[in-house]
């Protein structure tokens, strides 16, 4: 197996700092591609780039970037462009979460969590696609979650932006997939990350590089076949 299969490609990771997000792009560095990060602190996207040149011989570059704002995500994709080539592969994967019972969550919380998780998503894409139907196609991977077919008490928002996720990312699916661009929806289980605010760690979850992995065999299918939908989930979970 080539170990450096995504040599002349440049992909874009969001919300890569920590967590999942800076697992799929250390896979995506150690496969050959040039990797650009976002986060919203940019002292902290500084700091994940640093963790990352640490193990990887490809460029990696990083800018603070809001996706709840069109405009960042405009000025982010322009950034991208001259610092690290125009796109390949796209990895919608910021997401925050509120876990509060529907009468309970702020208007505040509700905009932030839907307009990160779908919002962020679509504006990703949006600028992507552009680039992608100019240079003959490419990949965008959405990082979903099981959340986004069970709901659960407690997770209106979180539930509600990755339902929609779901829906976003078929549809972009079926728009774009005589452009070349193929459409992938990640949805994980219970991911090792701290994002449940559990003390300790969980070894039965699914780590964060698992994730890395299964984006690279995405990435490795031929293009004659699409897998649209991935669900993930730990073997032995917690009785």
């Amino acid at each position: 197996m080539n170990e450096n299969f995504l040599n002349g490609r440049t992909a874009l990771v969001t919300g890569a700092t920590r967590g999942i997000g800076f697992a799929i792009a250390q896979c995506l560095a150690d496969a050959g591609a040039t990797v650009a990060i976002c986060g919203r602190n940019q002292a902290h996207v500084d700091q994940a780039v640093e963790r990352l040149i640490e193990h990887s011989t490809r460029k990696v570059v990083g800018k603070a970037a809001d996706v709840r704002f069109s405009e960042d995500v405009e000025s982010l994709f322009s950034w991208m462009d001259s610092a690290a080539g125009a796109v390949d592969i796209l990895v919608n994967n910021a997401g925050v979460g509120v876990m509060k019972s529907t009468a309970e969550l702020t208007v505040e919380e509700w905009q932030r969590t839907v307009e990160t998780n779908l919002s962020g998503a679509f504006y990703c894409s949006r600028e992507a696609l552009k680039r992608l139907k100019n240079h003959g196609g490419g990949y965008i991977i959405n990082i979903g979650s099981l959340a986004g077919k069970n709901a659960f008490a407690g997770g209106a928002a979180y539930n509600a932006s990755k339902f929609g996720l779901n829906g976003l990312s078929e549809a972009m699916m079926l728009d774009h997939r005589y452009d070349n661009v193929r459409v992938t929806h990640i949805m994980p289980g219970s991911v090792d990350t701290g994002f449940s605010n559990e003390s300790g760690r969980a070894d039965w979850k699914i780590a964060p590089g698992d994730i890395g992995e299964i984006v690279l065999m995405l990435l490795r299918t031929p293009e004659r076949t699409l897998v649209s939908k991935v669900e993930i989930r730990p073997a032995k979970p917690r009785k």
